[in-house]
């Protein structure tokens, strides 16, 4: 499963959790793994599983104290990494597409991205939708997912001061991760543009459109059909 001979690991996370340690590093082919240990707890845990919060390289399962005890938990998480395999993606399912208006007055780090990468605006565009990302993690805020892995020439850090207010659907990068904002919300990360797209709806199955393990893809469009499929051109504001 991994060459990492002290992986997997049980980390104890309070009463009512342990944290499942796969792996070391950020990498896609971790997800496969996770994604079937998810599958192997939901039937192991039954009634008794809470949430699951599933991150890179970990899984944090929470459980019923009042039904289960800790040592019993730990049981079924040994029993379900026994024998793990990773899940079959030959078949995955379709990726989801993001259109996204990629244009400096909601993405006004565009141009930082051409600084240090060396690339034009175009090529930066270009190289951001040239990719298919995976939704390695949810968190920060409801629907808000975390994707990877973007290109190193598009890796930069998060801003030394943070916005206190980013626009709903503002599409950014900070390192090798790649996010869209669900709602406003204050936030640090580098914005290049902004999708229409509702990504969290309390009326929606599941309430988030992306969710872990999902494969997605971002599809630049013009200011007219940004637009015409309900966007928001407001500019984002400056930076106090």
């Amino acid at each position: 499963m991994t060459r990492n001979l002290r992986l997997p690991r049980l980390e104890h996370a309070g009463i009512d959790a342990w944290l499942v340690r796969l792996f070391d590093e950020v990498d896609e082919a971790n997800m496969p793994w996770l994604t079937a240990l998810m599958r192997r707890c939901e039937a192991m845990f039954a009634s008794t599983l809470i949430d699951m919060v599933p991150s890179y390289t970990t899984l944090l399962v929470h459980y019923d104290p009042l039904v289960l005890s800790s040592h019993e938990a730990r049981r079924y998480l040994e029993s379900a990494l026994r024998d793990l395999v990773p899940d079959d993606e030959s078949g995955s399912a379709e990726v989801k597409e993001l259109s996204v208006w990629y244009d400096d007055s909601v993405g006004p780090e565009l141009k930082r991205l051409e600084c240090v990468s060396g690339l034009s605006r175009d090529q930066v565009i270009e190289v951001h939708c040239a990719r298919e990302y995976r939704v390695f993690a949810l968190g920060f805020a409801p629907g808000f997912a975390f994707m990877g892995r973007v290109d190193e020439r598009l890796a930069v850090p998060r801003l030394d001061t943070p916005r206190q207010r980013v626009p709903a659907g503002s599409v950014a990068v900070t390192g090798r991760q790649t996010a869209a904002y669900p709602r406003q919300s204050p936030g640090g990360w580098n914005l290049i543009g902004r999708t229409p797209a509702r990504l969290f709806d309390r009326h929606r199955d599941g309430f988030s459109l992306l969710r872990v393990g999902d494969r997605v893809r971002f599809v630049s469009v013009d200011r007219v059909e940004f637009e015409r499929l309900g966007g928001d051109t407001t500019p984002v504001e400056e930076r106090s």
